[in-house]
């Protein structure tokens, strides 16, 4: 008798774990109303298209559709270079510029020799007015360096040259999408030392012929308003700084957790190919869009064990492919680290996603990255599901007819089927 208590009482604590047939099937009913919506809305997509939704609290898929197909990332390719970005560099790491000299400094502070203007690969690196209004208080200005050029060395007074230097980076202005070429959808002259993003105007619709010397140029008019006295003969032009040159001055940027905010809110390309020459230039072999990619591609098998077709940083690329799975996979990987988190655009809220889900159970609970180009558009992120748990979806439609009003179905009609589930 007591065996048979002590087996009714297991059965009885097994029906409790599992829960009864009249529990349970409201989960059920949750499920296949989730998928029944989304499979409908897919097919109002059309196109080459692909999804996956992983529930992150019990690893249930709750929705696939070709989920192990490739397709075009566009922007959503910028979660690799960021992730990639979080894991070599850390957080709190920071990009520098940095003044150094050759000869010496004279009587009454006047530096005799030449100054040089040695780029880090800082994205953010301009004028007090251009990052104001292109990045809010995150930007490094020219202003701060020179501040900190006499605050250590007392100059006065340059009598010689002025040199900018951008061999950090590759002189490749843009990726292999525009055949290395300035491009408007680069959003920025890439450079070791880019000032201004590279740009000849304050409203980013031209680009500076030589960037790097208008960098010496900017740097010498800095120099001149914050009093320091330059000479009547000073040259100012290009090169490298040799390796005698003592380091005189830096300036660092913002913290690497607010550099992929500001690459992934607002899905800024130049940012992202930045960040990527930057991995080149410190763990791999130069800075170079190609040597960033190699890093890319070993963090990403070495941390995910993920093989995405990663080419550039941006996805502006038609080179690149991923599928749903391999996105989800990530999402999943990086779902407890709240740096990354944060970088998201927030639906009906911040950045890409902020004219989308607005009105709807998505707005505020939903964030992501979206990704765009001619017939493609997609949304990856994680929604917070009303039964409290969050999703990781993928949605990457390609070869689509009105990439627009796919953008419609996925923030207004997908993403709040997501947030309104209630498993």
């Amino acid at each position: 008798m007591r065996r048979f208590l002590l087996a009714l009482g297991s059965l009885a604590s097994l029906l409790l774990a599992i829960g009864s047939p009249a529990t349970a099937a409201p989960s059920s009913r949750a499920v296949r109303s989730l998928r029944a919506a989304l499979k409908r809305d897919m097919g109002r997509i059309g196109g080459r298209s692909g999804a996956l939704v992983v529930d992150l609290n019990t690893g249930q898929t709750l929705y696939a559709n070709a989920a192990n197909v490739a397709r075009l990332p566009a922007s959503v390719q910028k979660l690799y270079t960021t992730t990639s970005v979080l894991k070599r560099f850390g957080p709190d790491a920071r990009l520098s510029t940095t003044v150094w000299g050759t000869g010496s400094l004279g009587t009454h502070g006047v530096w005799r020799g030449t100054i040089y203007l040695k780029g880090g690969g800082d994205p953010t690196f301009g004028t007090a007015s251009f990052d104001h209004a292109a990045y809010g208080t995150s930007g490094t200005t020219v202003q701060r360096l020179v501040a900190n050029l006499l605050d250590s060395t007392g100059i006065t007074g340059i009598d010689g040259s002025i040199v900018g230097d951008s061999s950090y980076f590759d002189s490749l202005p843009s990726t292999a999408e525009s055949n290395y070429r300035p491009d408007i959808y680069m959003e920025g002259e890439l450079s070791g030392l880019a000032f201004d993003r590279g740009f000849a105007n304050f409203s980013g619709t031209e680009y500076q012929q030589h960037p790097t010397l208008h960098a010496a140029q900017q740097f010498a008019g800095a120099l001149h308003t914050a009093g320091v006295r330059l000479g009547s003969h000073i040259r100012i032009g290009t090169g490298r700084t040799p390796a005698q040159a003592q380091l005189l001055a830096t300036v660092r940027s913002a913290r690497m957790a607010r550099l992929i905010a500001l690459t992934n809110t607002p899905s800024d390309n130049f940012l992202a190919e930045m960040l990527l020459k930057g991995l080149g230039a410190r763990f791999g072999f130069g800075g170079t869009t190609a040597d960033g990619a190699s890093v890319v591609r070993s963090e990403l098998i070495r941390a995910f064990e993920l093989r995405p077709k990663f080419n550039d940083g941006s996805g502006l690329s038609y080179a690149d492919a991923t599928s749903p799975r391999q996105v989800v996979t990530l999402l999943q990987a990086m779902a407890g680290d709240q740096v990354f988190r944060r970088s998201l655009a927030i639906g009906g809220q911040t950045g890409t996603l902020k004219d989308e889900m607005q009105g709807t159970p998505a707005a505020g609970h939903c964030q992501g990255k979206t990704g765009s180009l001619q017939s493609v558009a997609n949304l990856s992120g994680y929604c917070l599901a009303r039964d409290g748990h969050t999703l990781a979806f993928a949605f990457l439609a390609s070869a689509v007819s009105n990439p627009d009003g796919v953008h419609i179905i996925e923030g207004d009609d997908m993403a709040p089927a997501l947030a309104k589930y209630n498993g």
